[in-house]
């Protein structure tokens, strides 16, 4: 958890976090302290006294950090640009325990855009967990959701959680093989 590379942190107001990874959310008072042990993809794990919290990028300033700026669309981007935007945002979602974007550890099966008639998108995305037990299943899949809704011309992301095909380390990238040390 904690290691020499972590940043110490306190916290400047009362902050609603979410325990790794149990899931459950609990609030952190102002002036508590810890380390940030990761800090990917706009939101931040901090260990605070024996235990692991996720804080979300909206919460950034409560530890003294700078929130993530909105995003911006070209105007009269097409449903292409937006996909591919869509999967820059699924590469800026991590597990709080493992310092990989879900996409290159193969957890998102599918991400698709649809067009509306008000000229607004749906994104349908089918997603899995490492294990069907994790507690921060839901935390992953509302982490995706809001990402994804931060693209302008979005209005909505339905994401589905899939068990099958389960997920095995061979739909990693190599690259996150590498890293974890599965190659």
């Amino acid at each position: 958890m904690y290691s020499r590379s972590s940043e110490p942190v306190r916290f400047e107001r009362d902050c609603d976090v979410v325990m790794v990874p149990q899931g459950d959310q609990v609030t952190l008072p102002a002036g508590s302290v810890g380390y940030i042990t990761q800090s990917l993809g706009g939101s931040y794990t901090v260990f605070v006294e024996g235990n692991l919290f996720r804080v979300a990028g909206g919460d950034a300033d409560a530890i003294g950090k700078e929130p993530v700026p909105p995003l911006e669309l070209p105007e009269g981007a097409d449903d292409e640009a937006v996909e591919q935007m869509v999967w820059n945002q699924l590469r800026t979602c991590f597990d709080p325990e493992i310092p990989i974007n879900i996409v290159d550890l193969g957890l998102v099966y599918e991400a698709s855009v649809k067009p509306r008639e008000d000229g607004q998108r749906e994104v349908a995305i089918r997603m899995t967990l490492t294990a069907p037990g994790c507690g921060m299943g839901d935390i992953l899949v509302a982490d995706v959701r809001d990402k994804v809704e931060m693209i302008p011309t979005v209005a909505e992301a339905d994401v589905e959680l899939v068990f099958d095909p389960p997920w095995n380390r061979n739909m990693m990238s190599e690259v996150a093989r590498l890293e974890t040390g599965m190659l």
